[in-house]
C-alpha cells in the first residue's frame, strides 16, 4: 500500500517597515512558528513601502536592525531581498521570487495584520496573492475583518479551518490566528528617543546599542 505524501512544512513571511524592529514584532514571530509550526519566519524589511510615508531611517539600518534581533533564534530570519529592487516594494513581487527559490511543492505563508487585510484591495495586484501563498491574518482583540464586500468575499472562499491545511498544499489558503498583543509601537520608540529618553525593555539591547552608534530617530 502506497505511503501518504509527508505534510509539507511551511515556510513564513512577515513584511513591515521594522522602524525599529522590537519586542512586539518579535513576540509575535515566535508564536507564528510555534502555532503554525513553520521551519522558518523570515522578516522581510520593506525598503520603499507603497502605502505610506518613506521612513526616515534608511532600508539598510532597519534590515540591520531586524538582523541583530533575530541573531538568536534560528527559526527567525531577516530577509533583505526588498533592498536591491529599484521603486515602491511590491509584496506580490517577493512572493514570486520566493516561490521561485522554494519551488512550487513547498507551502509558503504571508503573514498581515487586520489593518492590512482591510485595506488589500489597494495593494498591487492583490488578487494574485494567493496564487503564490497562504495568507495568516493576526487577529487582534479589537479588530473586526468585514462582513460584507469584495474582501469579506475573498475570506469566505479561501478561510481555511486548521493551521494544519497550511500543510496540505502550497498556497490558496487564508488561516485567521489571534496573538497575544504586546502594547509596543515602532511610533512609541521613535518619539522616545526623538525626547530623549530611553527606550530600553522595548526592544533587544543589540538593536539599541545599532540606534546609538549610528545616531538614529534624535
Amino acid at each position: 500500500m502506497s505511503q501518504s505524501p509527508a505534510p509539507l512544512v511551511p515556510v513564513g513571511i512577515f513584511g513591515g517597515t521594522f522602524d525599529p524592529v522590537h519586542y512586539g514584532h518579535l513576540r509575535s514571530a515566535l508564536e507564528l512558528v510555534e502555532l503554525l509550526q513553520l521551519a522558518q519566519l523570515r522578516l522581510m524589511p520593506c525598503a520603499v513601502p507603497p502605502h505610506r510615508e518613506v521612513p526616515a531611517c534608511g532600508a539598510a539600518h532597519r534590515a540591520a536592525m531586524v538582523a541583530l534581533a533575530v541573531a538568536g533564534e534560528s527559526r527567525l530570519v531577516c530577509d533583505d531581498r526588498e533592498l536591491g529592487r529599484e521603486g515602491a516594494s511590491y509584496t506580490i513581487d517577493s512572493l514570486i521570487e520566493l516561490r521561485r527559490e522554494l519551488g512550487g511543492e513547498h507551502s509558503l505563508c504571508l503573514v498581515m495584520g487586520c489593518d492590512a487585510v482591510l485595506a488589500i484591495t489597494t495593494w498591487h495586484r492583490w488578487q494574485e496573492l494567493l496564487d503564490w501563498a497562504h495568507v495568516v491574518v493576526i487577529a487582534r482583540p479589537g479588530w473586526h475583518l468585514p462582513g460584507e464586500g469584495p474582501v469579506a468575499d475573498w475570506l469566505r472562499r479561501h478561510r481555511l479551518a486548521d493551521p494544519l491545511q497550511l500543510r496540505q498544499r502550497p498556497n490558496g489558503g487564508i488561516l485567521v490566528e489571534e496573538l497575544r498583543p504586546l502594547a509596543i509601537s515602532s511610533t512609541e520608540i521613535r518619539e522616545l528617543l526623538a525626547a530623549g529618553r530611553s527606550p530600553r525593555y522595548l526592544l533587544p539591547q543589540a538593536v539599541l546599542e545599532y540606534i546609538e552608534a549610528h545616531d538614529l530617530y534624535h
